[in-house]
């Protein structure tokens, strides 16, 4: 759901700074761009990525959500200056849709019933071939929906809190019901704001690229990749005013005369993202202010800083915006 956007100043973006994110020179994309990768089976998170590396010919890249080999779909990959954002990727709800197999036969109408029995926060542990440790934990699953089933293959779909283990969760299925169940498949069709409706291949980006370096073509990479503010849409915003953002980029405090305009319902320390007037991400930092507060406030400390994202020499340096 799209926020209502509180506006405390009316200022408009100097043309002779920044740039909008649609409109970055093609090399400056792929520095700051996020990948939807359609992930396929057989091959670790880790070496699709490496691959994205080399059909692109960058240094570094990495990807949130591992998946299992065995496991497709929706695999966010950042690219070079947008891997510092990777850490506001963790907390995506996920969703899958999963086949479990049923070691006996149940009757359709009690698997309905214990799928309705595991929503909401369940107990899990880690399973054993997991790379954290196997201290049980209190996980939110926000729907799990019986789609069909044949013979004893179950075909489901379920949305849940990062870090469920779905290979766990069938297995602890099948011992509710008293006869034992298994992961058989597995298929990732959302992480937070990606979707797999969006997604590319491995060869959707290798074909876009031969298309930019043999036919200087830019349309099919432009689609294969994201700018790097996608990957913060599901983050609340504070908009700053230019004369701010060279002093947020040195890492000073985001004070209240520094906002031009922010999200109706900011809460105190919620993640949120820091943007420009062309809408380019800055930082991101914990809210100490809720969305009221910010709008009554004319000096003061608003923003704790987490992480900047943006270079500090792309906006002129004017300090006197920081102050209080």
């Amino acid at each position: 759901m799209e926020n209502n956007i509180i506006v405390k100043s009316d200022d408009e973006p100097d043309p002779r700074y920044g740039c909008y994110p649609e409109k970055r020179p093609i090399h400056e994309h792929i520095r700051k761009g996020i990948i939807n990768l359609d992930k396929p089976s057989g091959p670790t998170s880790h070496q699709v990525v490496s691959w994205i590396k080399e059909i692109l010919g960058i240094k570094k890249a990495g990807h949130s959500g591992t998946l299992d080999p065995k496991t497709t779909g929706v695999l966010p990959v950042a690219l070079e200056e947008a891997t510092k954002i990777l850490r506001v990727f963790f907390p995506f709800e996920k969703e899958y849709v999963a086949i479990m197999n049923l070691h006996k036969d149940v009757p359709e109408d009690k698997l309905i019933d214990i799928f309705d029995y595991f929503r909401g926060e369940i107990f899990q542990r880690p399973p054993l071939r997991s790379s954290v440790k196997r201290r049980l934990r209190i996980k939110r699953i926000n729907y799990i929906n019986f789609m069909e089933k044949e013979d004893r293959d179950v075909l489901f779909l379920v949305n849940c809190e990062s870090g469920t283990y779905v290979r766990k969760l069938c297995h602890d299925i099948g011992l509710i019901l008293g006869v034992g169940a298994h992961m058989v498949e597995l298929r990732r069709t959302r992480a937070g704001p990606f979707d797999e409706k969006d997604s590319k291949t491995l060869h959707d980006i290798k074909d876009a690229y031969e298309f930019y370096i043999e036919d200087d073509d830019e349309k099919y990479l432009r689609e294969c990749i994201l700018p790097i503010e996608f990957g913060v849409k599901h983050l609340k915003k504070i908009w700053i005013k230019d004369t701010a953002v060279s002093a947020i980029c040195h890492g000073a405090d985001l004070n209240a005369p520094g906002i031009c305009k922010f999200s109706d319902n900011i809460n105190i320390n919620e993640l949120v993202a820091i943007m420009s007037l062309k809408n380019e991400l800055v930082a991101i930092g914990t809210s100490l202010r809720t969305s009221k507060e910010i709008e009554e406030m004319d000096k003061g400390k608003v923003i704790d800083l987490e992480r900047v994202i943006m270079k500090p020499d792309v906006y002129p340096r004017r300090w006197g915006c920081s102050k209080s």
